[in-house]
């Protein structure tokens, strides 16, 4: 479903929409039902793989509830995510990946341009890199098919799990919203370090899948089916979650 823009210049989109493998699932970030909802959707995903420990499903169940949790504290739109196990000589192969979608403002006092934010982001990724036994990240332009320019940083980055740095394979797309100062971010990322490369592939898929909905109609006649499906700052439109 399609939300309305709640606030905004005129002019600016009325929502999006982005398509995800069919494979992938909606992330509940409601505080109110994301654990239990969560709980449900893993026990039912590791049905099939009975050689997994109890411990390795807890584990998955806490990761993805972490990000659910910060994912609404970020403020983010939706989260999607991922999770296959394959059978391997040695034992389960778990892949796993998740995409949040955040809205962010730019600062009146800052730059906007979408160059300048990226060369922004590359001098703070080699600052971060330095020393820290990492690879250097990587800060490009791109052209997405439906929305034109936009940029992308891929890193390897350690993220913190119970006070254990797991490598992250991480790939963000920043999308400008037309005619306003926010960008949408497509933050993407897996654990599966080994097959990033197969993974950044499915993230710039979903990335190129995102649309723009047509401007918020001003005069201030409210969508029924909008209502119904409640406001945000920006909606999305479901597809193959």
């Amino acid at each position: 479903m399609t939300q309305p823009v709640t606030e905004g210049p005129e002019a600016a989109p009325a929502g999006y929409s982005l398509r995800f493998p069919d494979s992938w699932w909606h992330l509940d970030l409601d505080p109110n039902t994301r654990d239990a909802s969560i709980r449900r959707r893993i026990e039912s995903q590791v049905k099939q793989a009975p050689q997994l420990t109890r411990e390795q499903v807890d584990r998955l169940i806490r990761s993805t509830r972490r990000t659910a949790r910060e994912a609404h504290a970020q403020g983010a739109l939706r989260a999607s995510g991922m999770l296959r196990i394959l059978r391997a000589g040695s034992g389960p192969l778990v892949l796993s990946a998740t995409t949040v979608v955040l809205r962010i403002s730019v600062p009146e006092d800052q730059a906007e341009d979408l160059a300048d934010l990226v060369v922004a982001a590359g001098m703070q990724l080699g600052t971060e890199t330095e020393g820290s036994g990492l690879p250097p990240g990587e800060v490009e332009l791109v052209e997405l098919p439906h929305v034109g320019a936009a940029g992308r940083i891929t890193r390897i980055e350690d993220v913190d799990y119970q006070g254990t740095p797991v490598p992250t394979a991480v790939r963000h797309t920043l999308i400008p919203v037309p005619n306003s100062r926010d960008y949408l971010v497509l933050a993407s990322s897996t654990p599966n370090v080994d097959l990033a490369e197969q993974f950044y592939e499915v993230f710039d898929a979903i990335a190129e899948s995102l649309r723009f909905e047509e401007p918020a109609d001003t005069s201030g006649a409210a969508d029924p089916a909008s209502e119904a499906a409640g406001a945000s700052p920006m909606g999305e439109t479901d597809n193959g979650k």
